[in-house]
């Protein structure tokens, strides 16, 4: 059985600097009273990878507004302009990475692989620097594997022993990045007995939640 944590405490387990994959699509799905937490508790020089920046007030947008975030390694910032004003002045790097190519690299981390080949971005600026590798007569850029500190991810369902299910698009992050990290921190809408959850429809086993946040 797990504990259940506050988000407050959560946060205090967070330190200065760390490598995070934030769940979410454009904020749903996204762990918001953990995410208030760090913001709250003033955390610096995070790494975030995710989906998106968010909007300004929203999902991971909050954590850029509070210049919380040195590195953001995301699909797309187009819906926060907050964040492009700050790459443009210089305070955030921002790596924009093809939607694909993210999950790939943090699937790549959470099941051991050495990294991602993709013709995506190939010949490009976006593959400037990086890896080309030739294959039968054909060139593959290589992207490394992605993996985090910590992580964020919300959950339709959790159980006491941390099996968690989802919903809609709150699946298309949240379950490989479950696996990509070295500690798991799930802000589920509810938790409930064990045996509620039909093994069937468990999405992430809960050895490999560390934390469940409970509610309020």
């Amino acid at each position: 059985m797990k504990e259940a944590i506050t988000a407050r405490e959560a946060a205090d387990i967070i330190p200065d600097g760390a490598v995070l994959a934030i769940g979410g699509f454009m904020g749903v799905g996204t762990p918001h009273r953990v995410v208030d937490a760090l913001v709250e508790a003033g955390r610096r020089n995070l790494t975030v990878i995710g989906n998106d920046a968010g909007r300004p007030d929203f999902g991971i947008g909050r954590l850029v507004r509070a210049r919380a975030v040195s590195k953001l390694i995301v699909s797309h910032i187009g819906l926060n302009p907050e964040a492009q004003k700050q790459m443009i002045e210089g305070d955030v790097v921002i790596d924009l990475v093809p939607q694909g190519t993210l999950v790939e690299q943090l699937r790549a981390a959470g099941f051991g692989l050495g990294g991602v080949l993709t013709k995506t971005a190939l010949g490009t600026p976006e593959a400037d620097g990086k890896r080309v590798i030739e294959i039968d007569g054909e060139d593959w850029l290589y992207e490394p594997p992605l993996k985090a500190d910590f992580a964020l991810i919300h959950a339709d369902q959790a159980d006491y022993v941390g099996n968690l299910t989802y919903q809609l698009t709150a699946t298309n992050f949240n379950p490989i990045m479950a696996m990509a990290a070295e500690t798991v921190i799930c802000e589920p809408r509810v938790i409930v007995p064990v045996g509620v959850i039909p093994p069937d429809a468990v999405r992430t086993p809960g050895v490999l939640v560390k934390h469940l946040i409970a509610r309020g």
